[in-house]
């Protein structure tokens, strides 16, 4: 027996130990398993925390402005609201509150006029686990009159998990003024076309941030600091765009497209001296504020959101003997005493060229030529020069490459590879066949014409700016990307002012004679090529009209061309020289072209 209680401690004591000791392993286990978790996991379950307690809030940049050249507002960004749902709070929410999600989405659709169909899918969002999703964007560009109703929807229901936050939508006050060159965005707030994408980078600004910490329902918690980054709005464009000069051209092109029956008519106008576009249309045209239109297909989309001016080529005709013209004088000829003879036709190459109708001009100067607009005193004239010279003036005139214009789209035009040109490609180059030009292409080597000899790269930015604390715009930076060049002289460029001086005087353009403004120009009419054939299409015709005003030190150059206009008047004489004269009237109320 004493044995026996001698033992009982010892029982007891062994006991405590194996307790003492288990404890301690358990200890040691919970220890290395959260050491574990602090070293392996911690930043997956801080992650996982950070999303309970915190949600993040997008802070949207303020798109910039665009200005014309004056300072009137062509783009303004107003500010609304976008409305996003996290849905597992949306749903727990209405389930604690005993309410359908079916009755929910029948007046929350209402209030935001989306399909009930459409708005179910969202508000019930899966991801690939089948697991409703956290958050998806329900809406945006919504405005304050409904942005107001859905607070009370949820408010009144006690709601939770509808996001409310600040949006912008671009609204361009004059619908579709200017459309071909200001372009658009897409839902996202983002440029799509025209000077929209060009710039869109600086434009966008720079979206910021917001961390707000929450409670479980996602409610905001009081007396917390939230975390912010700030956005960076956009900065502001100014045009070289005159809201004048582009108003006038967009009656006339308006009027144009209606009188011809035209397909297409577009118009440019510069300043021949800094290459600044002082107006640019392209009719048909469409409303900023709905450019996808109602009922029109991704292709018709496409084709109305180009700037025709620097994306379509067309073979420019006769305007293009301008360029031949210049490419003349500043070769080795001496081109006073150059005679050609025209019977209305030439033989080159096996085949027959003639003038427009087989006129016979008879014995002809270099003037002469330009005048009656000669297509065999031309060819004469490209055998004189040889295939080099007119090739090379061609392309140092900036042909068969972009401007380098700040709109989006540009292109190359076409131009014969010089190596392999034949003589026949060489002839019908000479009078603007053969070759094909964009009309910011054509404006950049005729602008050389006119201020003495330097092409300037063709744009429409002026400046980027941005807004100081009194809301007024200070400039930043001015456009300086001029890549000038000589490619005349000034001797000859005044020399073929006075013969395109003379074509509107006594040649194919005395429809733009114009008391007390001394307009030179020229006329074109060309036959479209058929893209499927390569051949020309039967009685289908582009015309256009390239001049500028006044002649001896010109403050303007245009261009007009219509595209397809009734093949009963399509003479540039009958379709684009009318529409140049009353540009050059109407423009010289606020320019002096005297």
């Amino acid at each position: 027996m004493k044995l026996t209680k001698k033992n009982k401690p010892k029982v007891k004591r062994h006991r405590l130990f194996v307790v003492y000791f288990a404890l301690t392993l358990i200890y040691i286990a919970l220890f290395g398993k959260i050491t574990y978790i602090i070293l392996f996991n911690g930043k997956q379950y801080k992650s996982l925390a950070d999303n309970q307690w915190f949600k993040t809030v997008s802070l949207p940049a303020k798109r910039g402005d665009i200005f014309d050249s004056s300072g009137r507002v062509l783009a303004v960004s107003s500010d609304v609201y976008r409305v996003d749902a996290d849905i597992k709070t949306l749903n727990g929410s209405l389930s604690r509150n005993k309410i359908g999600l079916s009755d929910f989405n029948d007046e929350f659709s209402r209030i935001l006029d989306v399909k009930k169909g459409a708005m179910l899918k969202l508000l019930t969002k899966r991801n690939s686990k089948n697991e409703l999703v956290s958050f998806t964007g329900i809406k945006r560009k919504v405005d304050k009159d409904t942005i107001d109703k859905i607070k009370a929807l949820v408010k009144d229901n006690g709601v939770l998990g509808i996001i409310i936050s600040q949006d912008s939508e671009r609204y361009y006050p004059n619908n579709s003024f200017l459309s071909s060159v200001l372009g658009s965005t897409n839902q996202q707030g983002n440029g799509i076309s025209g000077v929209e994408l060009t710039y869109n980078n600086i434009l966008s600004g720079k979206d910021g941030v917001e961390v707000i910490e929450s409670d479980r329902h996602k409610n905001n918690l009081p007396y917390t600091s939230n975390q912010e980054v700030p956005a960076i709005n956009g900065k502001n464009i100014t045009l070289t765009i005159d809201n004048r000069i582009q108003y006038i051209v967009e009656t006339v092109a308006k009027e144009t497209l209606r009188k011809t029956g035209a397909k297409n008519v577009n118009i440019i106008v510069a300043n021949p001296k800094n290459g600044e576009i002082l107006a640019m249309t392209s009719k048909p045209d469409y409303n900023l504020n709905d450019p996808s239109g109602n009922g029109k297909t991704i292709s018709q989309l496409q084709n109305i959101w180009k700037t025709k001016s620097v994306s379509d080529v067309f073979e420019p005709g006769s305007i293009f003997k301008a360029i031949t013209a210049a490419a003349a004088l500043e070769s080795n000829l001496d081109t006073s005493k150059l005679r050609f003879v025209c019977n209305g036709t030439i033989k080159v190459g096996g085949e027959v060229l003639h003038c427009d109708d087989n006129k016979a001009h008879g014995i002809e100067t270099f003037s002469d030529i330009i005048k009656n607009s000669c297509n065999v005193g031309f060819v004469e004239l490209s055998k004189k020069l040889g295939k080099n010279q007119i090739f090379s003036f061609a392309k140092n005139a900036g042909f068969g490459k972009k401007t380098g214009i700040d709109l989006p789209g540009e292109s190359s035009g076409i131009i014969k590879d010089q190596d392999s040109a034949r003589q026949i490609d060489t002839a019908t180059m000479s009078y603007g066949q053969g070759i094909a030009v964009t009309q910011v292409q054509y404006i950049a080597a005729f602008n050389a014409i006119a201020n003495g000899g330097t092409w300037i790269t063709p744009h429409v930015m002026k400046n980027i700016g941005h807004y100081n604390n009194n809301e007024k715009n200070v400039i930043d930076k001015s456009y300086d990307n001029y890549d000038r060049k000589t490619i005349m002289s000034p001797e000859n460029t005044k020399k073929l002012r006075k013969y395109l001086r003379r074509v509107v005087k006594e040649g194919t353009a005395k429809a733009t004679i114009i008391k007390g403004i001394p307009v030179a120009g020229k006329t074109g009419t060309a036959r479209k090529v058929d893209a499927k054939t390569g051949g020309y299409k039967n009685h289908t015709y582009i015309s256009s009209f390239a001049g500028m005003a006044p002649y001896n030190d010109p403050k303007i150059t245009l261009i007009v061309s219509v595209d397809e206009p009734n093949p009963k008047t399509y003479y540039a004489s009958q379709t684009a020289v009318p529409a140049a004269k009353k540009l050059f009237i109407q423009i010289s109320k606020y320019i002096n072209l005297k």
